[in-house]
């Protein structure tokens, strides 16, 4: 039988609250012993991890998606003002971005993994915030803002370099960068048309070329499939997978949670709105991040 397409963005936006008031208390119990029951766990990831440390998801705790539209590779490869838009709008939010410092809930995670019940961290988000809160093993699926990779020549390089490069060619620009204070979920912020086009690019140190562009996975571009299969590999590793800050609305992390349904390894959502996956988690915990990993670690470590 052929099954009927779901716009799962849509479903979401629809249904963004839990049914009845969450007992915090009652499902922080279940949490730590359905976790306590499966001796080790793959952590899949996402964008509400990372909310506590003042980088915003894409949906926000009600569920409803923010109004800000990624930037997607065939705008950005193809376009030279696609690509001034982005580098004037990135060079002010990297800041924010780089200056993020790991939450609670990534210590946590960092921590159930030094006791062992977590194994390798599995992470949509390119912040690399996993790894600063001391968690090894991180496979980051979509990439990481810290890099920057040159489409003409392939050369990648530290993003702390371009960013010395830009601000030097762009003086103007110091006096915008005092003035941010919030970061769309891309890193870049909302900025004025008349700023845009006065921006300068500047180009690859290697070959010349004009498509420098951080090493993250836009939408409309492919995750690596070495870097999928090491994901997968993992999970069958632990053969257990426990969701943290991810709605799974597009399937480059709904996959994970396909797979371990159909091999029958438990999976656990932690998450503050609704996701993709509920209809195959077997505890869903809707639960401020931070509080409740701080907890788990706490009782399991």
């Amino acid at each position: 039988m052929r099954r009927r397409a779901v716009d799962w963005t849509r479903v979401l936006d629809a249904d963004p609250r839990p049914r009845e008031p969450v007992d915090v208390e009652a499902v922080t119990e279940e949490l730590v012993r359905t976790v306590a029951a499966t001796p080790r766990w793959t952590v899949l990831s996402g964008a509400g991890l990372s909310t506590e440390s003042g980088i915003p998801d894409y949906r926000g705790p009600s569920g409803v998606r923010r109004s800000s539209d990624p930037m997607t590779f065939s705008e950005f490869s193809g376009s030279a003002d696609g690509r001034r838009r982005y580098w004037a709008r990135s060079h002010l939010g990297w800041r924010l971005i780089g200056d993020a410092r790991p939450n609670a809930g990534h210590r946590a995670v960092a921590a159930l993994q030094r006791c062992g019940r977590v194994g390798g961290v599995v992470t949509q988000n390119v912040d690399r915030l996993h790894q600063a809160a001391g968690s090894t093993d991180v496979i980051d699926l979509h990439g990481t803002l810290d890099r920057v990779v040159c489409l003409d020549c392939s050369t990648r390089s530290p993003r702390s370099e371009l960013e010395v490069r830009l601000a030097e060619a762009n003086p103007d620009f110091e006096q915008l960068a005092a003035e941010v204070r919030q970061v769309n979920p891309d890193g870049d912020v909302e900025l004025d048309d008349s700023w845009v086009a006065g921006f300068r690019v500047v180009p690859c140190l290697v070959c010349g070329g004009d498509r420098l562009k951080p090493d993250v996975v836009f939408f409309g571009e492919s995750v690596p499939k070495e870097r999928v299969a090491r994901a997968f590999a993992e999970l069958d590793r632990t053969r257990a997978l426990l969701v943290l800050g991810s709605s799974l609305s597009v399937m480059s992390g709904y996959r994970f949670v396909r797979h371990a349904s159909r091999h029958g390894y438990p999976v656990v959502v932690v998450n503050q709105g609704a996701t993709r996956g509920d209809a195959e988690a077997d505890l869903l915990a809707w639960l401020p991040l931070g509080e409740a990993l701080t907890t788990l670690a706490e009782r399991l470590g």
